[in-house]
């Protein structure tokens, strides 16, 4: 469900089967019609340290061009060193030989889902939101002489409600939760899911240039490792190790300390790579698997496979975002053949998804014209809905200012406004999650930023949904477990509560010390809102109670409402190590003492209008 280099290559010299990448290529270049508004080219630059690696990675890339033929998205091509450098001066230096740059495709993965689903109910499928299979139902088939799989029984998660789907067919589509499908057909049937956790991290933007990504097929442990330019910020991924199956994947901290560490590698000495730039973290599960239909069980299929067990149930696995739709045809084909359906040919290729048919690349200005929106707000309307955006600049509201004139952001460093929201409700987001993860990608982006966000979203969405305020603090707290467990908020926040070790000199104590006592007048001991408020508003700075409240919470170690003098020594022992960075308050505190120390020194002869 995430971010994916389309079509991507990790053996470029060696290409493992010629119609698996032609299948990918086919697939690539059919999203990137069907969705423009959603899909993108991507120059990616592959970095040469070893001479004898540009003719080796050269010959991988032409053969790729070959073979993707009229789909090729632009020609590969040889960079200088010099002209490397130009293109991305994030890279280090020493040893660079030179670049090779190919071109791929990026998508937003979280609007294609849901695009994907859109058309699929405008075509007339019906669809379940928030709904889980309790058992499959079956049926004795008396030409056949065997139980046959006839249909489910369903749960409605968020009511507890049950009920039947009878169909003729049933598809077993889960991915990493295929064999608990197959298990309910046939207990005896062996695992074959082998899930792969990959671990992504978003770093700030300018880690990377606008328009340009950096791919190593072989890092120092044979994983492929990546940091693309993505929704303004910087993607960097992935790990590959073994994991558990679990509906609610947690990222580690040494598979993010990993990234960072692959990353440093490749980056300047200039670009301090810190822990604390790492705005959020996630972990995804890779459904692998063996071919059931295989004697060698133990080969691993990348690619994907179709198995029909002896009771009918159709098992769709593996596979990869770039050819969900080849992966769709094949299990309707094999579906159609062993269940005697009648259906034509797929008509798939080509099929224009939700929000592609009134798109064009300038529809933006339109939008910025006719409504008065932001450009950057409606550039990622544009890019998010196509042509269903203007529905939901219809829905914005008047700011009440001279500019904009509608659409109220939810935070203020990303263009997500409050219509979403609503907008979001319309294409079936149930709870703050969808929100904040499925509809927008404000919680993959940035943490802190989504946390911030959540009370104003909760408040609409309740309106909107009639909830209850008991209703209302359940989503909140939810929604904040998930950005502290599976977006990597507990990880960050994990930096701050390592007492284990304060790297601060006595002169470094003693200068802190001095800035906190400029906060607490009164030697409480710990600082609270009031005390901040007050000193900000002494030097003309004024931020409202709730902002001033979310500043505190971030140090505020057992969320007592206080910062005290300890935790407040560990957050710049953090900032000194590089775990936190950018934060707010150790920034709010260190304007405020120079402003303060500028009022209290005395004015100079020199500058008072002279003297004896």
């Amino acid at each position: 469900m995430y971010i994916r280099v389309m079509g991507g290559i990790k053996h470029l010299g060696l290409l493992l089967t010629y119609m698996m990448v032609k299948e990918a290529l086919h697939e690539r270049s059919n999203l990137l019609n069907i969705a423009p508004h959603l899909t993108a080219l991507l120059p990616i630059m592959l970095p040469i340290y070893k001479w004898w690696q540009l003719p080796y990675y050269w010959a991988g890339i032409k053969i790729y061009d070959l073979v993707a033929g009229a789909q090729c998205l632009k020609s590969s091509y040889i960079l200088t060193k010099t002209k490397a450098l130009e293109l991305f001066p994030m890279l280090k230096r020493d040893k660079l030989v030179g670049a090779i740059v190919y071109y791929d495709g990026q998508h937003n993965d979280a609007r294609m889902n849901l695009a994907i689903a859109l058309t699929a109910a405008r075509y007339g499928a019906a669809i379940a939101n928030y709904t889980e299979v309790v058992h499959l139902l079956k049926r004795v088939d008396p030409q056949m002489g065997k139980e046959i799989v006839c249909g489910a029984r369903c749960r409605d998660v968020i009511t507890g409600q049950e009920f039947d789907v009878r169909a003729k067919c049933v598809i077993n589509a889960t991915g990493p939760f295929t064999d608990a499908l197959r298990k309910m057909d046939d207990q005896k049937n062996p695992n074959i899911c082998q899930p792969s956790a990959g671990v992504h991290i978003v770093i700030p933007g300018y880690y990377s240039p606008d328009n340009m990504g950096l791919l190593d097929p072989a890092t120092s442990d044979g994983r492929v490792i990546f940091f693309l330019p993505w929704e303004k910020m910087t993607i960097a991924g992935t790990t590959d190790t073994p994991t558990e199956i679990t509906p609610h994947p947690i990222p580690m901290e040494e598979d993010i300390n990993f990234i960072l560490t692959e990353v440093r590698n490749y980056l300047s000495p200039d670009v301090e790579v810190r822990r604390g730039d790492v705005l959020a973290a996630w972990s995804g599960i890779r459904p692998l698997v063996t071919n059931p239909n295989s004697k060698d069980t133990q080969s691993i299929c990348r690619n994907h496979i179709v198995h029909i067990s002896d009771s009918g149930l159709v098992t769709i696995a593996g596979g990869k975002w770039t050819t969900y739709r080849s992966m769709a045809e094949d299990t309707l084909d094999a579906a159609v053949k062993a269940h005697n359906l009648s259906a034509g040919p797929s008509k798939t290729v080509g099929l224009m998804l939700e929000g592609a048919k009134d798109w064009t690349p300038t529809m933006y200005i339109r939008l910025v014209q006719d409504y008065g929106l932001e450009v950057e707000v409606a550039q990622h309307l544009a890019s998010s809905y196509g042509g269903r955006a203007y529905e939901v600049a219809k829905m914005a509201h008047v700011t009440g200012k001279r500019w904009p004139i509608v659409g109220k952001r939810l935070v203020s460093e990303f263009p997500y406004i409050e219509s979403e929201v609503q907008y979001a409700i319309k294409e079936y987001a149930c709870t703050a999650i969808d929100v904040i993860a499925r509809r927008t990608r404000l919680g993959f982006l940035n943490v802190q930023a989504a946390e911030e966000a959540l009370p104003r979203i909760v408040d609409i969405m309740g309106k909107q949904l009639t909830w209850s305020e008991q209703r209302k603090r359940e989503e909140l707290s939810a929604a904040k477990q998930f950005l502290y467990y599976e977006m990597g908020y507990k990880a960050r926040s994990e930096q701050l509560t390592d007492t284990s070790e304060i790297t601060l000199t006595p002169a470094e104590v003693g200068r802190y010390m001095k800035r906190f006592h400029k906060f607490d007048k009164e030697n409480k001991g710990f600082i609270t809102t009031v005390d901040v408020q007050r000193v900000l508003e002494s030097i003309n700075v004024y931020i409202d109670a709730d902002t001033l409240h979310e500043i505190l919470n971030e140090v505020d170690l057992n969320k007592n409402g206080q910062v005290e003098f300890n935790e407040f020594l560990q957050l710049m022992s953090a900032v000194k190590k590089g775990q936190v960075s950018a934060n707010r308050l150790a920034i709010l505190m260190k304007t405020a003492e120079q402003s303060l120390d500028q009022t209290e020194k005395p004015v100079s002869v020199d500058r008072s209008g002279g003297g004896v």
